[in-house]
């Protein structure tokens, strides 16, 4: 066979796009594909058992509208668009979620509908209410709440309440945070399917969970008012109040429901109460009113009988799952009990160590300080050794010191007093030299004195010898043969050596008293510096005394 005939003998498809609450998937169907069909293939995708929930939604003309299961997928009134867009949703609502939810599966989409269906205020709920619903969400996304991982702010990226609350309330996303964290933290140790179940048990105590609202009227005036289906009846509410029906209708007390165009009339099961008909603004309300009726009525009626084999081995293998997940749950929570408990003990250890470690770098250092002021110590005694000695050497270098003192002392007294004994002595020979001088001075002046009175006498004598010799020169010049002239000059010479002699007495004596004199003035000076001498070293003796005295 050619690989064209293969080919032909293909079947045709087309492609849908199913959305889940949280996910997207596409799938290729047969042209002959029942609604069924294609709603098999999800379910099966999705691992989901418990499809009498669930249906495929679709909008066309604004208006959303069940896949039906027993009609061609194509034949339906569909959108024209390639992928074809189906929302996979629930359908019909349980009484009791806890007892009628058995699969997991079927209980997350059921929480991720509920919560999306109250985020977008499709769902009233008090404020208080939303942040406990919002506390179990977290619980179920994050698990339990650790205030080391959890730091403030890590719900900012999560919407968990409607934007009325939000409006209605002057707080910020950091005082929300708060207040849902404060409910998160009471959560500890609750699982995530278990949270997601303590969410739906409180939604489903909500006035407008399970709901189903259409606008009728009761009359053909059009008074307006909505009907309400859900897993307990048909309910009759005002358009402005959709919490309390005004008049209600369990599915145990209908005994027949049905539309013919617009109209809608509901049978009780009393025959002699009264029949009510309700009009719709189209025909396709009615039809969807009419099939909501009859698969929560199925439902309804199912719940009150015994279940199936089907329904009993689910719940026998859900019963075995809870109690399989309870014990793994247990053992899941022991285990983390004992990691906790082996991490608190580890942290102690660490704490411990990390205490030791600190008590031994402190042992350490204090050892080291130890060791350094041991050394120190060390030094400090070798410097005090070396510092004794220096003193004791001080100390002999200063008793040496003191003798030399005491002997430069007693020299120094001995100097003093030869200084003293030089002094009286210099004194002495000053007094001496003073008389001394004054007898020279008296001697001189008597020397003078003679000769003045030898010059005087001198003169007298020369005076007497030209009175003697000067009458004689005119006859001398009389008689120049006479020869006595030589006897004149013999004469005159004997009185001029006299003379010539005694004048040499004189200058001898003025030449003597002269350098007597200058004797005396010489040994003056020297005197004088020797006195001068004599008083510096006294000086200096004097301050001498005085520093051996201070340094002693």
């Amino acid at each position: 066979m050619s690989i064209r005939g293969l080919k032909k003998k293909q079947p045709k498809t087309f492609k849908v796009k199913i959305i889940t609450v949280d996910a997207e998937m596409e799938f290729s169907c047969e042209m002959k594909w029942k609604g069924k069909d294609l709603f098999d293939l999800v379910c099966r995708a999705l691992g989901l058992r418990e499809t009498w929930f669930f249906g495929l939604q679709y909008t066309i003309k604004g208006m959303c509208t069940w896949l039906k299961m027993d009609k061609k997928v194509l034949d339906q009134e569909i959108p024209k668009e390639d992928p074809i867009s189906f929302h996979f949703l629930a359908k019909f609502y349980p009484e009791k979620v806890e007892e009628e939810l058995l699969q997991e599966i079927t209980q997350h989409l059921f929480f991720l509908q509920v919560k999306k269906q109250i985020l977008d205020e499709e769902i009233y709920c008090s404020p208080e209410a939303t942040v406990l619903l919002a506390s179990y969400a977290v619980q179920a996304k994050y698990g339990d709440y650790d205030p080391n991982f959890h730091e403030p702010g890590f719900l900012a990226h999560d919407e968990l309440l409607p934007k009325r609350v939000l409006r209605q309330y002057q707080l910020t996303a950091e005082m929300w945070e708060e207040k849902i964290t404060a409910w998160y933290a009471e959560h500890r140790g609750i699982a995530r399917d278990e949270a997601e179940m303590n969410y739906l048990k409180i939604a489903q105590d909500l006035e407008m969970y399970g709901v189903n609202y259409f606008p009728i009227a009761q009359n053909k005036n059009h008074t307006d008012l909505l009907l309400g289906v859900d897993a307990k009846g048909i309910h009759i509410y005002s358009i402005n109040n959709r919490f309390s029906p005004n008049k209600s209708f369990e599915w145990s007390a209908i005994r027949n429901i049905s539309y013919s165009e617009k109209e809608l009339t509901i049978k009780p099961l009393d025959k002699k109460a009264e029949v009510f008909k309700f009009f719709s603004s189209q025909l396709k309300v009615n039809k969807l009113i009419f099939q909501l009726c009859i698969g929560n009525h199925d439902l309804f009626m199912r719940r009150r009988k015994v279940d199936s084999i089907e329904i009993q081995q689910m719940k026998a293998q859900a019963k075995e799952e809870k109690a399989r997940k309870k014990m793994e749950n247990q053992r899941l929570a022991r285990e983390k009990q004992l990691r906790e408990e082996a991490e608190r003990a580890k942290e102690e250890l660490e704490r411990r160590l990390f205490q030791l470690e600190d008590e031994a770098r402190q042992a350490n250092e204090a050892l080291l300080r130890s060791q350094e002021a041991a050394e120190l110590l060390a030094e400090k005694a070798q410097i005090a050794e070396e510092e004794a000695k220096l003193l004791a050497q001080n100390a002999a270098e200063a008793e040496q010191e003191r003798q030399r003192l005491e002997i430069t002392a007693l020299k120094t007294k001995e100097e003093k007093r030869l200084m003293e004994q030089k002094m009286r002595e210099a004194e002495l020979i000053a007094v001496k030299l003073v008389k001394e001088s004054d007898r020279r001075a008296k001697e001189a002046e008597h020397l003078k004195q003679d000769l003045h009175e030898a010059r005087e006498a001198e003169r007298k004598a020369k005076q007497k010898l030209l009175d003697i010799t000067r009458p004689n020169y005119p006859h001398m010049a009389k008689y120049p043969q006479y020869s006595p002239t030589d006897t004149r000059d013999a004469n005159f010479d004997k009185g001029s050596i006299k003379l010539d002699l005694k004048d040499i007495d004189l200058k001898r004596l003025s030449f003597e008293i002269e350098r007597e004199r200058l004797d005396y003035l010489e040994k003056s000076r020297k005197f004088e510096d020797r006195l001068k001498e004599l008083k510096s070293e006294i000086q200096a003796l004097k301050l001498e005394e005085k520093q051996s005295g201070l340094y002693s």
